[in-house]
């Protein structure tokens, strides 16, 4: 017999306490217990990225994380991404779009979630730094030229919201 556990997590701003099963993954209580979607399941041994959240602002994989390890954490989703009042694009969601690094979309919120990592660590990251970011990231679609692409871009737009 398991007994559940009670935990607080703050997704995306916002306070969610619940019981739950001691092994229930991250990305499954994303997607089941707060009906958040856009953390996708992929390979569900942290080798694809599609579930990559930020927890505390570090990138990890929500498939290896069980969701009592995130008690009293702040995670963040890719739906966190966009502005809650106004529902405009994030700047990197804008540059995914225009750069076409979107591909099929399966991939698009772990390679999100990785690039605002690196774009809040790294202002301006050299094409090298982008590829060393996102190689822990999979896209069956080839498109990572495009998905470089999209990184370059919403790094020139922040900056650019941010005046440097």
């Amino acid at each position: 017999m398991t007994t559940k556990q009670r935990i607080c997590i703050t997704v995306n701003g916002v306070r969610h306490e619940r019981e739950v099963e001691p092994r229930l993954t991250l990305v499954d209580f994303l997607r089941h217990e707060l009906y958040l979607g856009g953390t996708h399941v992929g390979c569900e041994h942290g080798i694809c990225g599609v579930c990559t959240v930020l927890i505390d602002g570090r990138s990890a994989r929500s498939c290896l994380a069980l969701a009592v390890q995130a008690d009293g954490c702040d995670v963040t989703t890719v739906e966190g991404l966009r502005d809650g009042a106004t529902a405009q694009l994030h700047p990197i969601q804008q540059a995914f779009v225009e750069a076409h690094g979107l591909q099929c979309g399966f991939c698009t919120p772990g390679f999100m979630m990785t690039t605002l990592e690196l774009l809040t660590e790294n202002a301006d990251p050299s094409d090298d730094e982008i590829k060393e970011a996102l190689g822990g990231n999979l896209c069956r679609c080839t498109g990572y030229e495009s998905i470089i692409a999209s990184v370059r871009l919403a790094a020139r737009r922040l900056r650019e919201q941010q005046g440097a």
